[in-house]
């Protein structure tokens, strides 16, 4: 099967699913929006088009293999009651036919208590409720908990409250390397946040949600050679995650920052390059150097996806016309390697797509008659690449 990466048209809000070239499928966040679901509203319908994607298992259930939440933000975890079985996968229900999640992908501030700092709109909590319900399973079962039940934890809890699950706990800088107990090396993903406190740091701090995304820098396999998309996607982790990501990484490991294709964080926000406030000051309003460098970190011909509403200078952040100025910058000042997804295909929103094979990435154009092929040349040979269009 062809790896691919493809960013759904949600407006500001996140739903991104990778297609591993061994066939699995993870979704990175999810943003259904009322009136996607309304057969009577142009709204693109989302879920329609993940579902026509997605495979049934032997009982007749689709799914997919993991389902990553970068935080609980309800522009990243909308429509999550509607649309995917909860709870024990035994009581999946035929004509519901909602869509199984054989593993999670949490961070682990859903299991915090919600607080006036830490506020939970309903899909989260039942996002949180699940992930509690399969971390008591481990505990009571250990590995031999089955799909439906599985969970990995993105990042260790404050005071040691996931000291006693190492087996489900990813730490941070550590690799993730299987997708549903399996591992065929089809992917790597390092967990880069969210990053632990130090003494200094307030706990209102530390319960921000955008602080406490999941950042992970993916190396996907293409058409069997490994590293062929290098994938960095970071929910709404703002600037002071990414400085102290630079900060952390810059002088010898800058190259776990590295990319082909970067999900421009918090839908092209200013504030994930910036302390000031553009409303404020306007041009003089200064990219913190630390930040933009941990998202500077470029491979040849790598592009800037942002999941948002169309761009527009007159419009409140996000998405930011300052923040897609300074992305196109880092790209070597090439605007057609920044792309909105609200702005791809003229006339109507559909879903972006990246293939992932031994050459590199490719988008999947869209066309009245086919679909066909423009090569970007990310990861091509010098003879290979061409621009993407």
């Amino acid at each position: 099967m062809t790896a691919s990466i493809t960013f759904f048209p949600v407006g500001n809000g996140d739903m991104t699913l990778i297609t591993f070239d061994n066939g699995q499928k993870l979704l990175v966040d999810l943003h259904v929006r009322q009136a996607a679901d309304d057969d009577d509203d142009d709204t693109p319908d989302v879920m329609a088009d993940l579902r026509s994607r997605l495979t049934r298992d032997g009982k007749g259930r689709l799914f997919v293999d993991g389902f990553q939440l970068s935080h609980p933000d309800k522009d990243h975890i909308r429509g999550l009651q509607t649309h995917f079985h909860l709870g024990p996968p035994d009581e999946w229900d035929e004509d519901d036919d909602k869509i199984l999640i054989r593993e999670m992908w949490s961070s682990p501030i859903v299991f915090r208590r919600a607080s006036k700092s830490h506020v939970l709109c309903d899909d989260a909590k039942a996002w949180a409720k699940e992930a509690r319900r399969r971390v008591a399973l481990y505990r009571e079962k250990g590995a031999a908990t089955v799909e439906g039940d599985r969970i990995q934890i993105m990042g260790e809890d404050e005071d040691g409250k996931t000291d006693d699950i190492p087996g489900v706990v990813v730490k941070t800088d550590d690799v993730v390397t299987s997708l549903n107990c399996i591992t065929v090396g089809a992917f790597e993903a390092r967990l880069l946040a969210p990053i632990p406190h130090g003494d200094d740091e307030e706990l209102e701090d530390l319960l921000d949600k955008n602080h406490s995304s999941v950042v992970l820098r993916f190396s996907i396999r293409g058409g069997g050679i490994l590293d062929k998309c290098r994938f960095l996607t970071g929910g709404d982790a703002e600037v002071a995650i990414w400085e102290r990501l630079w900060g952390k990484h810059g002088t010898y490991r800058a190259d776990w920052l590295s990319y082909d294709i970067l999900q421009a964080p918090h839908h092209c926000s200013w504030h994930s390059l910036s302390y000031d406030s553009y409303s404020t000051y306007g041009e003089d309003a200064e990219v913190c150097d630390d930040a933009r460098s941990a998202l500077a970190q470029i491979r040849k011909g790598a592009i800037v996806v942002a999941s948002s509403k169309a761009i527009d200078p007159e419009e409140a952040d996000p998405p930011s016309d300052r923040a897609k100025r300074e992305y196109i910058s880092i790209v070597d000042g090439k605007s057609d390697r920044f792309i909105c997804v609200a702005e791809v295909w003229e006339g109507e929103e559909c879903a972006l797509e990246y293939e992932i094979t031994s050459s590199g990435v490719t988008k999947v154009v869209k066309s009245a008659a086919k679909a066909a092929v423009a090569a970007l040349g990310i990861g091509a040979t010098a003879a290979q690449a061409r621009p993407h269009g």
